[in-house]
């Protein structure tokens, strides 16, 4: 029983290839089957949402940060009558691009990238697009539907304020997980930090924590009530005015106060810097070590090397560093 706004598996825009229809599952539930059983979803479990190292065994990862993101929008898709085969498979593969060390991976990657191509950048939300097209089953891609490609592409809004009126994706179900991404990752991201003792409640605005509440279920709640009441006529997925004001105001708290200064030690940021930009010089330098074609311009060997650094978990890119560049310097906290 859809909403006529939500986006119906009968009426997606296709996808690139034709595929045959599943006589068991819509479109979308097997895009979401598709993105559940690939191995960049897998890898994303070693992958950092925040805490680098030394990581405890609760801290979120990138892998748990989506299956939250997915529970948060299905529950509010179910609310709305919304698509919520659609919203699951943006959710779980809206952070495919992500590469290893969080966001301070995503800052270098991009940086060196650019080095070897002035014109290139790197944007996790645009690298998860190409891992569903072109880089999953050996080149081939997962051949997703148009509906949860676009919505993959446009999930990121970074550190830029949430406005009430804003569309990001094509379709509601793609609105709704882009705006849940930032309800989940702003409550759990807060969990994590008190947890581990880097916040305390008393460090955040006493009105915030008066309007959104002391726990992660307080946050949650009043969130996502807000949601599903000012998006009920489904002309857009929305927070009420008050609530925008309130979450983008968390969010430039939580980017001051942990993002760029607690969530990881300075020393281990740098780190995480050089292991970036030192295995992409290597790979460049000796693109062989990576199975790269020799006779690749610049350019395109700097795609292809993006590609494989994006693509490693956090370990990953520790070992490769230890054995390619530096034995001695380990991984941060101290283990080979």
């Amino acid at each position: 029983m859809l909403a006529p706004q939500a986006a119906h598996s009968a009426a997606t825009r296709g996808r690139r290839c034709h595929s045959a229809p599943c006589p068991y599952r819509t479109e979308y539930q097997r895009d979401r089957d598709r993105i559940l059983h690939c191995k960049a979803f897998r890898r994303l479990a070693a992958k950092t949402q925040v805490f680098v190292a030394p990581r405890t065994d609760h801290d979120r990862t990138r892998l748990t940060h989506s299956l939250e993101v997915c529970q948060v929008a299905r529950t509010i898709a179910r609310a709305l009558r919304l698509n919520e085969d659609l919203t699951e498979a943006i959710a779980l593969g809206h952070d495919l691009g992500h590469g290893p060390y969080g966001h301070a991976g995503e800052t270098a990657l991009d940086a060196v990238y650019r080095q070897y191509d002035p014109h290139a950048r790197f944007r996790h939300a645009e690298q998860g697009l190409r891992v569903v097209d072109v880089l999953e089953r050996d080149g081939a891609g997962l051949n997703l539907t148009w509906e949860v490609r676009n919505g993959i592409l446009h999930h990121s809004k970074g550190a830029a304020d949430w406005t009430q009126h804003m569309a990001v994706a094509a379709t509601l179900e793609g609105q709704l997980v882009a705006l849940c991404d930032r309800i989940a990752y702003s409550s759990h991201d807060i969990d994590d930090a008190l947890r581990c003792g880097r916040l305390t409640l008393a460090d955040f605005p006493p009105h915030l924590v008066e309007q959104l509440g002391s726990t992660h279920s307080d946050r949650l709640t009043a969130m996502v009530s807000d949601v599903i009441t000012a998006s009920r006529e489904l002309s857009a997925i929305r927070m009420s005015a008050n609530m925008t004001t309130l979450t983008n105001e968390l969010k430039d708290f939580m980017y001051e106060h942990l993002y760029l200064s607690r969530s990881m030690p300075t020393a281990v940021r740098t780190r995480i810097t050089r292991v970036i930009t030192e295995l992409f010089h290597h790979y460049m330098a000796h693109p062989e070590q990576a199975g790269l074609a020799l006779e690749q311009d610049v350019a395109g060997r700097a795609r292809a090397v993006c590609d494989l650094l994006a693509g490693m978990t956090d370990n990953f890119a520790d070992e490769q560093f230890a054995r390619c560049i530096d034995p001695c310097l380990g991984a941060p906290d101290g283990h080979p």
